[in-house]
């Protein structure tokens, strides 16, 4: 372990929760940074600091939290440190003992009894049972986040959460904590759907027992919901979130999607509808479409039916963000 330079510390770690992501970075869906250090939904306490950090002190107990903004991004200017483009990391890197550099999930790697990171991803709290505050670091943020900040819901709104464990929970409570009226909580497992009504879910939906798609939207008065979030990520759950939204509404895909997925929708929805296509701040994943004919001159005569395939591609982390290719290919 390296002593911390300036900006960076040092962190005792306490207890640290296993995420999807980990999995991810295990079966090479982010890079190929190998060997890794896994783990970032963390708390500890603060061992040493470089010089120049005043923000956190020895004997600190801290969340660590993997979304360090830079505070001077052309995101964070604009008042939205969720879409921050240059999240900071520790510039040294940890080591086994022969050497080999260690690349830690997430700027983190918590998965450790100790771990160097940018003093900015310590943030200090009061003394709390480590293993249930370190969830704040990434599930909660991810699904509070996904609904307040980048949905943007708001008093009077509503919204469906697709996937109702830590991160759909969070962002239902994120929705309730704002004022949206109408909260669905959508997911397979009735116990789940029980729990989500604790933290603010207005109505459940068993995806086993009814269409989601026709239930929310009987619910929103056929309009959709304003905001739906995908807490699963899955091809089907996506889709499912696509069309239950309203047409001037919002999905939101929360968690990095698997390096094969695919899903596939008209063209006609993509472009014929309205609403915004986003991904959480927590998980970046800029569109670009790739339209190998857009240019060619069209031929007389009924244009063809096309469908569009949206595959996540590779995923890439950079300074602590991640960043996934969704491209869209015409069938």
């Amino acid at each position: 372990m390296p002593n911390p330079v300036p900006g960076e510390a040092v962190v005792a770690i306490a207890a640290c929760g296993v995420c999807h992501t980990d999995l991810h970075y295990r079966d090479g869906g982010i890079n190929d940074d190998f060997p890794f250090l896994l783990g970032h939904e963390a708390a500890g306490t603060v061992e040493s600091v470089g010089a120049g950090v005043t923000d956190v002190a020895p004997g600190d107990f801290v969340i660590l939290n993997w979304r360090a903004v830079c505070g001077q991004c052309r995101a964070c200017r604009k008042g939205k440190p969720w879409y921050c483009f240059a999240t900071l990391n520790a510039t040294q890197k940890m080591t086994l003992t022969d050497g080999t550099a260690l690349s830690p999930a997430l700027g983190i790697g918590a998965f450790a009894e100790k771990t160097l990171v940018a003093a900015g991803q310590c943030t200090k709290v009061p003394q709390a049972d480590p293993a249930a505050v370190g969830l704040l670091g990434c599930g909660i943020m991810a699904g509070f986040g996904a609904a307040v900040n980048t949905g943007g819901i708001g008093r009077g709104d509503s919204i469906a959460v697709i996937g109702c464990g830590g991160v759909g929970n969070a962002a239902i409570a994120g929705a309730w904590l704002v004022g949206a009226t109408t909260i669905i909580a959508v997911d397979v497992d009735d116990r789940k759907l029980a729990a989500a009504t604790d933290f603010g879910a207005t109505h459940t939906v068993n995806s086993t027992v009814e269409d989601p798609v026709a239930r929310i939207r009987q619910l929103t008065d056929g309009h959709g919901a304003d905001v739906v979030v995908d807490a699963v990520g899955r091809p089907e759950t996506y889709e499912q979130a696509f069309y239950a939204r309203d047409l001037a509404g919002t999905v939101v895909l929360v968690g990095v999607p698997a390096p094969d997925r695919q899903i596939t929708l008209p063209l006609i929805e993509i472009f014929g509808r309205g609403g915004a296509l986003k991904s959480s701040w927590v998980r970046r994943l800029p569109a670009v479409a790739r339209l190998p004919d857009a240019c060619l001159a069209l031929r007389a005569g009924p244009v063809p039916a096309r469908r569009l395939r949206l595959r996540a591609d590779r995923v890439a982390r950079h300074r602590g963000g991640l960043g996934c290719l969704l491209i869209l290919l015409p069938s």
